[in-house]
């Protein structure tokens, strides 16, 4: 008898791991020890999973400065890498943040359309006053009604590279670990000025999963 209790308790026990599990894993990157935070500088931030946070300057880097040959970037949305190519040789690959449920990057071939150093948003930002002030951050220009005295301003997209028409591009942006943004491909400063710098418009883009 009571080894049958003994062997009910074990198997509760047990029971309740295994629900733990498939809820924390039903996504692992919000659990894999490989998962780091970037900032927009390049500087690490510490990850709630784990503070070694090193995956993505390891997965961060370039090569390409001695390299000559046609770029072309691709773009892995489940790796969440941007890998780039100098005449069919890979010389650099950078972490980066797609779109985010609802929001994702289209799969495709694309090419680059237009390249802007400063660059800003004319959908998503704030909206200011006429001072500079924020009187509401995150905001839609399109769904967002504004308020009374306050101006939309557009949030920077810098070393913007335009894929399409409809305003998917790569730019510097803040990269959380996991698919973030609006459909555009965040990279951290370092690695989009790079990527800027050794494109031109025409350099194909392919965005895989």
């Amino acid at each position: 008898m009571k080894r049958g209790k003994k062997s009910l308790s074990v198997l509760c026990v047990l029971g309740v791991v295994l629900v733990m599990v498939g809820c924390a894993d039903y996504d692992r990157r919000l659990t894999s020890r490989s998962v780091s935070y970037l900032g927009t500088d390049g500087s690490m931030l510490a990850s709630p999973m784990t503070r070694e946070g090193r995956i993505a300057e390891s997965k961060s880097y370039w090569d390409g400065d001695s390299s000559s040959g046609a770029p072309r970037i691709v773009i892995n949305v489940t790796r969440q890498t941007a890998s780039f190519y100098k005449g069919g040789h890979l010389v650099g690959v950078s972490a980066i943040s797609s779109g985010r449920d609802g929001y994702d990057t289209p799969s495709g071939s694309y090419k680059i359309i237009e390249k802007k150093v400063d660059h800003r948003s004319n959908l998503y930002g704030d909206y200011v006053d006429a001072s500079g002030a924020v009187v509401k951050q995150g905001v839609s220009a399109k769904t967002d009604p504004v308020p009374a005295g306050a101006h939309f301003e557009g949030a920077p997209m810098p070393y913007w590279l335009r894929l399409t028409s409809g305003g998917v591009g790569m730019h510097q942006g803040f990269l959380p670990g996991i698919p973030d943004s609006h459909g555009c491909i965040r990279l951290p400063e370092k690695m989009a000025k790079v990527f800027f710098e050794n494109t031109s418009v025409g350099t194909p883009v392919s965005v895989v999963r």
